[in-house]
């Protein structure tokens, strides 16, 4: 055998066997979403149409169409309901299999009885005006600030403070009030800003709380 040792140094050049180390993969169980599973019920007001992987949903307040992944099939049964199920058992099947019967939900409610989100204004002069399709906020700054309204969406003002945002796809009415919060967030100490109405603002005490 050759040795490794040449005056003290090692010989990188040697060859040194390296035994083999093996990694036992474990099988994954890919269990039912508790969520996926649970059944959609669609009102007599709303009418389906499947046609492959798309699906149509049309009611009193619009339409609204969406595309499964090849990982979800949604199927109708004889009792009105509506199911989505997985057509693999895979990790990403087991994902979406909850959230397209979330968004599917969402859909079913949003043409039927639509969804809304509520901001109150809080500070001394903020104020909300709406004017066709534009929202005109005054929160503070040198000038107004003037948002586009979507069209899929409905803007109300309620004594110049409240803010009601509507429409049909539960998305967009989320995505449009949290871009107006954004412009003002509510700040810790006297709470000014713009928040939702449900919204819990911690406050902080500042440097006159800690002088005593």
């Amino acid at each position: 055998m050759k040795s490794l040792l040449f005056g003290g140094k090692i010989d990188l050049s040697a060859s040194v066997p390296v035994p083999r180390v093996g990694f036992w993969r474990k099988n994954v169980e890919c269990k039912e979403s508790r969520i996926g599973k649970q059944p959609i019920t669609v009102p007599a007001n709303v009418a389906i149409a499947m046609e492959g992987q798309d699906l149509k949903v049309k009611g009193p307040l619009g339409e609204l169409s969406i595309t499964y992944p090849r990982e979800v099939i949604l199927e109708k049964q004889e009792s009105g309901f509506l199911r989505v199920r997985k057509a693999v058992e895979t990790r990403r099947a087991n994902q979406m299999h909850g959230l397209f019967r979330t968004l599917t939900d969402n859909m079913v409610v949003g043409v039927s009885k639509g969804f809304e989100k509520k901001l109150q204004l809080v500070g001394v002069g903020y104020r909300a005006t709406v004017e066709g399709k534009e929202l005109t906020l005054n929160l503070g700054f040198s000038h107004p600030v003037k948002m586009t309204i979507p069209d899929e969406l409905q803007v109300k003002v309620e004594e110049n403070t409240r803010v009601t945002v509507i429409g049909r796809d539960k998305s967009a009415v989320g995505q449009f009030a949290a871009s107006i919060r954004s412009w003002r967030p509510p700040e810790p100490y006297k709470g000014k800003g713009v928040r939702y109405v449900d919204e819990v603002v911690r406050r902080k005490e500042g440097k006159a709380g800690k002088k005593k």
